[in-house]
């Protein structure tokens, strides 16, 4: 008889676990009903960095704001053509107005396109007979002219700029030269323009990569893109005036390690969570704190966890003092600062054995990582996230669901490149299209 009791006890254990578990499964499957993402299923949409957004409603109304600075057309004080419209009769009975003297009523303005069509400039080479010697020489052709007729410079960066810049695939690019300016062009020859850009840009291309290396702060990231019907990813490295995009089809720290081998000896290293991100050697490291709120975020709406309310009050606390500190304090960390690293301590001492197991997960990683939590406050031009390099890796999503997928593994690198080039080009407030113009003339190499 005692044996059964002792028997049902364990029984009655074991149901009670599994209970638990199943409660907090149902819990998983409540909250995700307002799962925002289609390929995830609803009961893994807890926890995940992108599920809930940070914003919150500011109770203003849509578009500009009281105070904002608008911007509007404007008139030129020198039109490059002028209409004079003068009367040639009198309307009031019909006299004759043409040798009268006219005077300055009034003037508008419009701005148009002129017609646009292609130019064919023929480069002709002629030969001259020498009276002294007897010598014949030959004027000499520009270098850049390789073949019998080929496009110019400005074609081959307007083929850039659409293809990278807004993203079109190569018929419609193909659709549009033929329409505005009459060049039959095919996707060959775009594709061959693409690459001859590539070339003569991976100098410039190599060079933000190796000035990456040198920074005080740089930002990385990773996402997936389907690479000639396989599953591909792109990586960046980027910072305020940076940008370095590369194309692979490793996610894993092998890609890191074939492009920065020696790592970031000198940089505060920016990134997510991702264990290849964070294997990455660097003079320091700081995880994204928005990732971080919008997982607490999660766990405080779906289980009512406590410990997230608290954690997520540290976090925001943190990004507001970010805004407080001074240059001097920088130099010398202020009690504030000492404060909030007391307060983290103190939350990640807590006993989570209890919790839910993605809960444990995520306080297993912040302990793991507890030196990369709050760099950003020691550090003046550390940001507290990666919205940098998710802003530099949002391209590749945009152009693949414009475009399609990449055709080939080095159509995904060439983007790559290019991509790095005029986003550079930005951050430096330099006009985009005379950079793709200027490269587009370099002498091939």
């Amino acid at each position: 008889m005692k044996q059964i009791i002792i028997d049902l006890r364990q029984e009655l254990s074991h149901v009670k676990k599994e209970l638990a578990e199943v409660r907090n499964e149902l819990e998983l499957l409540r909250n995700g009903r307002n799962s925002k993402t289609s390929h995830t299923p609803p009961s893994h949409q807890i926890g995940r960095a992108n599920a809930k957004s940070l914003r919150t409603k500011t109770g203003r109304k849509s578009g500009g704001q009281s105070g904002h600075e608008g911007s509007t057309l404007e008139m030129t004080e020198t039109p490059d053509t002028i209409i004079d419209y003068a009367p040639q009769y009198c309307k009031h009975c019909g006299g004759d107005l043409r040798q009268e003297e006219s005077t300055f009523n009034a003037r508008k303005q419009e701005v148009v396109i002129p017609p646009i069509h292609a130019q064919y400039i023929e480069h002709r080479s002629y030969s001259k007979a020498c009276k002294c010697c007897g010598e014949t020489s030959i004027g000499d052709l520009p270098l850049h002219l390789t073949n019998s007729i080929q496009y110019g410079s400005n074609v081959a960066a307007l083929v850039c700029y659409l293809s990278v810049y807004q993203y079109l695939p190569y018929r419609r690019i193909a659709v549009l030269l033929k329409d505005l300016f009459g060049i039959h062009i095919s996707e060959g020859s775009i594709d061959n323009l693409l690459e001859k850009m590539a070339g003569k840009a991976l100098p410039v291309y190599q060079t933000i990569q190796q000035k990456l290396q040198q920074s005080p702060v740089v930002g990385s990231d990773e996402t997936g893109a389907s690479v000639a019907g396989k599953k591909g990813w792109f990586h960046v490295w980027q910072n305020s005036a940076l940008t370095f995009l590369v194309a692979s089809l490793n996610r894993g720290f092998q890609t890191i390690e074939q492009y920065f081998p020696n790592g970031f000896p000198v940089s505060v290293y920016v990134s997510d969570c991702w264990a290849a991100q964070l294997k990455t050697f660097a003079l320091l490291h700081q995880i994204c704190i928005a990732h971080l709120l919008r997982e607490l975020l999660n766990f405080e709406e779906a289980l009512a966890c406590p410990w997230s309310t608290n954690m997520k009050q540290l976090l925001s606390d943190a990004l507001i003092l970010k805004k407080q500190l001074s240059e001097e304090d920088y130099k010398n960390t202020p009690s504030s600062v000492l404060k909030i690293e007391e307060r983290l301590g103190q939350l990640l001492q807590v006993d989570y054995s209890t919790s839910h197991k993605k809960v444990q997960a995520f306080i297993k990683r912040l302990i793991k990582n507890k030196a990369a939590i709050l760099t950003f406050l020691h550090h003046a031009k550390v940001p507290p996230d990666n919205n940098g390099s998710e802003r530099a890796i949002r391209n590749v999503k945009v152009k693949i669901k414009v475009s399609g997928q990449f055709r080939s593994e080095r159509g995904a690198q060439r983007f790559a490149i290019l991509r790095s080039i005029i986003d550079t080009t930005t951050k430096n407030s330099q006009d985009i299209f005379k950079s793709l113009s200027l490269l587009a003339n370099l002498a091939p190499e």
